[in-house]
């Protein structure tokens, strides 16, 4: 059955108006009228998959933006979005290669920049993330999004003074955006309390959990650098509740991954022979977030032969890649017996391979990414000849400053 252009052109109007407004069940109803009409529009294959994607149906989503792609080979912004939907499924070998064509096929549009910006940063190339985010600014000024993102990555990246210039040219045309708050709170240090009360009183008034969230921490923060406590862990736990109220956290897949570790990551396991890369360039430093992992990569990466390559995704991406069963997690049960059977010397290479994007030339490498700890067998494994620094810290200083971040 075809339809008229008109009567389709009116229906993707409407889809992605039902879209834009939440309505989703409509638009999926919108979507089948559409294919109904003309299978091979491209528009409605690509309202299917955005669709979808909300809808957290990954499978119609993929199908969705593959089948646009087939029919228009160009269409940098299904690419992207089939690079983002690979990286949910937890498949990075299939966003990664999505994500080229789209590079390579190039675009001008900043929402398809922002997305190429966004699936970087989910691989864990922040430099590259930066660059696309930045096209996305110069591209569309006027887009709090955009440059909330170009924020983030260069706070990421350590290039503070940068980021709290963006930053500050944002807030002074859009003082509700709660996350820009949050980020400029961790960039500077407050002198007085003045901004964290009105960011404290912003938080109070805000009907969203997630603005609250940001509100209250940044707050939080800048009550703490004026040394006034009370306030401070008053703000931090309002922000802690509001945040607690959208985590979707289960503790049980918790406590079945950790049991699954001790299962699989034996004495017989690393006892067993197997070929591994024999790269000695890797140092890792491990352990949980605000233990100090910082303040060690800088002492490390003070030797002339060592430099920071950050904190890469790349060894847990890696093991996504070869594993025979990744899952949506980056860490579960399943995924851990699944990367007990992964080639160490397979591992080991795809790894330096990742990474090698994110090195300037020394020698030796720090990869700072706290939680590898987790990963602690398998780089033994696959990288015998690199370097584990683990760090600990007594555990209620741990927890407390863990609840103190966002």
């Amino acid at each position: 059955m075809t339809g008229s252009k008109g009567e389709i052109e009116k229906l993707l109007g409407e889809g992605f108006a039902a879209l834009n407004a939440g309505r989703l069940t409509e638009a999926a109803s919108i979507c089948q009228q559409i294919l109904t009409l003309d299978r091979t529009r491209v528009e409605g294959h690509f309202l299917v998959g955005l669709v979808a994607a909300e809808m957290k149906d990954l499978r119609t989503a993929a199908s969705a933006f593959g089948s646009v792609t087939k029919l228009d080979p160009k269409h940098t912004a299904a690419w992207a979005q089939l690079a983002r939907v690979f990286m949910r499924l937890g498949q990075p070998a299939r966003a990664e290669k999505a994500l080229e064509e789209a590079v390579r096929i190039g675009t001008e549009d900043a929402v398809v920049e922002d997305l190429i910006g966004v699936v970087y940063s989910l691989l864990g190339d922040q430099k590259a993330a930066k660059a696309w985010y930045a096209r996305a600014v110069a591209h569309a000024p006027h887009a709090p999004a955009f440059a909330v993102n170009l924020a983030s990555a260069l706070t990421f990246l350590g290039e503070n003074e940068e980021g709290e210039r963006v930053l500050g040219a944002l807030l002074a045309k859009h003082d509700e955006i709660a996350q820009a708050h949050w980020l400029l709170s961790s960039l500077r240090r407050a002198e007085n309390t003045e901004r964290a009360d009105n960011l404290a009183a912003q938080g109070a008034r805000s009907g969203d959990a997630q603005s609250r969230a940001f509100l209250f921490y940044a707050a939080g923060k800048e009550y703490e650098d004026c040394e006034a406590w009370d306030r401070a862990f008053i703000a931090f736990e309002a922000g802690a509740r509001a945040k607690r109220s959208i985590v979707q956290y289960d503790e049980a897949s918790e406590e079945a991954m950790f049991r699954a570790l001790e299962e699989v990551f034996t004495p017989e396991w690393a006892a067993r022979t197997a070929a591994s890369c024999d790269d000695p360039s890797p140092i890792f430093v491990v352990g949980q977030p605000r233990t100090g992992t910082t303040l060690i990569e800088r002492i490390i990466t003070s030797h002339s032969a060592v430099e920071s390559a950050g904190e890469l995704q790349q060894f847990g991406l890696s093991v996504r890649r070869l594993s025979e069963n990744p899952g949506r997690e980056r860490w579960s049960a399943e995924g851990a017996r699944a990367s007990a059977n992964v080639d160490p010397k397979a591992l080991g290479e795809e790894y330096l391979r990742a990474s090698s994007a994110m090195r300037q030339g020394a020698p030796r490498f720090v990869d700072k990414l706290p939680g590898n700890y987790l990963y602690i067998p398998l780089i033994l494994k696959a990288l015998p000849n690199a370097r584990v620094v683990h760090l600990t810290r007594e555990p209620m200083d741990a927890c407390f400053a863990s609840y103190k971040q966002l």
